[in-house]
């Protein structure tokens, strides 16, 4: 009999889309989040009875280990802007103690290559140093393990240019390239490694274009019929010339079919 796969994150932008694509496949699924219950309850209750939500706080502990009884295989998309190192290690004990065979870990593209050591560093780049501490934990945790990592997803840079379009005049970092790529499309890689083997890192996940920070911003503005002044801003650090150099891009991976403009167009009807 299949066991249940248990899914961190679950009720979130990426954990979402893979415990409905296991479920449609027909795998048992228990989502693991903080409070067990996902923000549409209207949804929730649309998924099929193969899927367990379970309350489980990576932060303290609490339910963790109920949360990974029986389980075989882990999907690990529960992460934050820092401290995904020490989620991993709670989560990793137990996992460990439950005896997991496949830790599925889903990172960022440029976590190894985007030095994070300066105090600019920390403000504007932690994410980067957090995914790379997760990704040691994972690869010293003595369980058989997967980690892909993927490029910044469209729904994330959508949120960013929202926020920053709020501000008349919107500095803008210059020099920076982002490559997005479709959260649904990393959510099918995912499935596809947790039904496979371990295989430690697979190839990175890029959106199918890279392009300048300025140009996605101007994009989102002309599709919300929106006027702000941009002002180019160099950003100081190493993490920052690294990302001027293109350590968070993977264009030798450019794999996503689905493009930003596409993206911004079924959330965003495009003026005239």
């Amino acid at each position: 009999m299949a066991t249940t796969i248990l899914v961190t994150g679950g009720t979130g932008t990426l954990g979402r889309q893979v415990v409905e694509r296991l479920a449609a496949a027909g795998h048992a699924v228990r989502v693991a989040s903080r409070h067990a219950t996902t923000a549409d309850p209207a949804h929730d209750a649309a998924r099929p009875a193969a899927v367990e939500n379970v309350a489980a706080d990576l932060d303290t502990g609490r339910g963790v280990d109920a949360a990974l009884a029986g389980i075989r295989t882990v999907v690990h998309c529960a992460g934050a802007q820092k401290g995904d190192g020490d989620k991993a290690r709670m989560l990793v004990r137990a996992a460990r103690d439950a005896g997991v065979i496949h830790l599925v870990f889903i990172s960022v593209v440029g976590a190894d290559r985007v030095p994070v050591t300066g105090r600019f560093d920390h403000m504007a780049f932690e994410y980067f140093a957090s995914k790379r501490d997760a990704e040691g934990v994972v690869e010293g945790c003595g369980i058989p393990w997967t980690t892909l990592r993927a490029t910044q997803f469209h729904d994330l840079a959508l949120l960013t240019l929202k926020a920053m379009a709020k501000l008349p005049v919107v500095p803008v970092p210059s020099g920076t390239r982002f490559q997005p790529v479709d959260s649904g499309e990393v959510a099918d890689r995912l499935v596809e490694i947790a039904l496979g083997s371990p295989a430690g890192y697979v190839p990175d996940l890029g959106g199918p274009t890279a392009y300048a920070f300025g140009d996605l911003l101007r994009s989102y503005l002309a599709a919300a019929g929106l006027r702000r002044l941009i002002v180019p801003v160099r950003l100081p650090g190493d993490a920052a010339r690294a990302i001027r150099a293109g350590a968070n891009l993977a264009l030798d991976h450019a794999d996503g079919r689905r493009t930003w403009e596409e993206f911004l167009a079924g959330h965003l009807p495009v003026r005239a």
